[in-house]
């Protein structure tokens, strides 16, 4: 556990999803498989403060998120928000849009890995859930919509405007934004949304496996290059380079890259200690 904590304690028990660690993976599994996985506002709000807690808990390195079922996550329950929704006054919609958008900025600012282990169906914030981790390893029963616009509402969604071309490409987001169709896991491969596809009863094993690789590995330095791919975005060349030279130089000189050096003369592996 990280020394800068202060007097708020850990939550003990999520309710709203099955949330587990075990060997520095934490787990996060979507349930309401009746539903397909979809969200209500206490998921959204268990979401958004767990992603904020699990820095500091120091017992995992990777997270991995994944549903029940026949889905990964439909998006928003159409009973439980979209149909609350109707009724509320405009402050409390920007609010709950607000909470929706702190889910993505949570994923993208964790200092962790992020595994979407796409089990089937990923509609609306569902699909912007799994857009959102770092990478997305589909069942091959997965598909992907990102249908806010056959809803009435902009394709633009949850940040997907701003992550979904940087992945993709502009015009492949441009057309999946606006028509909202339905992606299987084959074309989700083709177009660089699906860093692998494998057979549904293999997806448990291959996330496990992706899982443990980098629970496994050099965590500092996964977690700085994550964190860096998500700063430049938004920086020029000149601002780029500055950032990587810093970088390197602070991690030239902290434990994990020592132990590289020492494992390679010693002709062993090396023993990663994520500092």
């Amino acid at each position: 556990m990280t020394r800068f904590r202060a007097s708020a304690g850990f939550t003990e028990q999520w309710k709203h999803f099955d949330f587990d660690v075990a060997d520095g993976i934490a787990t996060i599994t979507l349930t309401r498989p009746e539903q397909l996985g979809a969200l209500t506002f206490d998921v959204y709000a268990d979401l958004r403060d767990l992603i904020a807690e699990l820095p500091h808990r120091g017992d995992a390195r990777v997270l991995v998120i994944t549903g029940t079922g026949r889905g990964f996550c439909s998006g928003g329950d159409v009973v439980e928000i979209i149909g609350a929704l109707q009724s509320m006054q405009p402050g409390d919609l920007l609010e709950f849009t607000r909470m929706t958008g702190s889910v993505v900025r949570a994923l993208r600012e964790l200092p962790l890995p992020v595994i979407a282990a796409v089990n089937g169906v990923a509609a609306g914030a569902g699909a912007v859930i799994a857009l959102a981790s770092d990478l997305r390893l589909l069942a091959r029963s997965a598909r992907f919509a990102f249908l806010f616009t056959k809803v009435g509402l902009s394709g633009a969604d949850m940040g997907s405007a701003y992550l979904l071309p940087r992945v993709i490409g502009f015009g492949r987001a441009t057309e999946l934004l606006l028509l909202g169709d339905t992606v299987d896991a084959d074309r989700a491969l083709e177009i660089g949304l699906a860093t692998a596809v494998v057979d549904d009863v293999s997806l448990p094993e291959a996330a496990l496996t992706m899982a443990r690789r980098l629970a496994g590995g050099p965590a500092l330095a996964y977690s700085t290059t994550k964190l860096l791919l998500t700063r430049e975005l938004d920086i020029g060349l000149s601002g780029s380079l500055e950032l990587d030279a810093m970088t390197q130089a602070l991690l030239m000189g902290c434990h994990d890259h020592g132990e590289f050096h020492r494992a390679w003369s010693e002709r062993r592996a090396p023993v990663w200690e994520g500092r």
